[in-house]
């Protein structure tokens, strides 16, 4: 219901009050599910890093860092194919939206956190030493490359995008 008004109003012109009257409940029930409008478009995403996390702390122990890093954002990202248009409108959100890439600053910080934490635990250091930091925001800036590339050519498969993309960065993105 929400998307349906930012199609049509645009995002910054709908308002909570607009959202909450097209899905039947009120201004304060809609805080109780949202902290903001913002958090419409990103969903459950704190439930999703819990996942993460959970995804990550199966992965085989003696697996590389960046194989781990790779499988566990791939599937991070998977989505039932009936859910794909709609995950589609939300990126081009996310990315294209001031208010949202604003929002999104705090957004990517909880998500290069989950994979911080991963990398250190791998590493033997602490999430915050540089390399756990570096692993996590390259990770990041090659997802959103990916997810860029994805919104331009919609005939290909986000997974594909993201499998591709990590596996360069793990490689180093060598020529060879």
């Amino acid at each position: 219901m929400a998307f349906e008004l930012f199609d049509h109003e645009g995002f910054d012109a709908t308002t909570v009050d607009a959202i909450a009257k097209r899905a039947g409940i009120g201004r304060r029930t809609f805080f109780r599910y949202f902290d903001s409008k913002n958090d419409v478009v990103w969903g459950a995403f704190t439930e999703q890093l819990d996942h993460m996390r959970e995804q990550f702390a199966r992965r085989p122990a003696d697996e590389p860092l960046m194989e781990s890093v790779r499988a566990v954002v791939v599937e991070f990202n998977r989505v039932d194919p009936e859910e794909v248009p709609r995950h589609r409108r939300r990126m081009e959100l996310i990315l294209r939206v001031p208010a949202l890439q604003a929002h999104s600053t705090l957004r990517y910080g909880d998500w290069r956190a989950v994979v911080a934490e991963h990398a250190a635990g791998r590493l033997g250091e602490d999430p915050g030493a540089l390399r756990p930091q570096a692993i996590a925001y390259a990770a990041l800036g090659v997802s959103l490359a990916a997810y860029e590339h994805w919104l331009a050519e919609p005939g290909r498969q986000l997974c594909d995008v993201l499998d591709e993309a990590l596996s360069e960065l793990a490689r180093g993105f060598s020529l060879n």
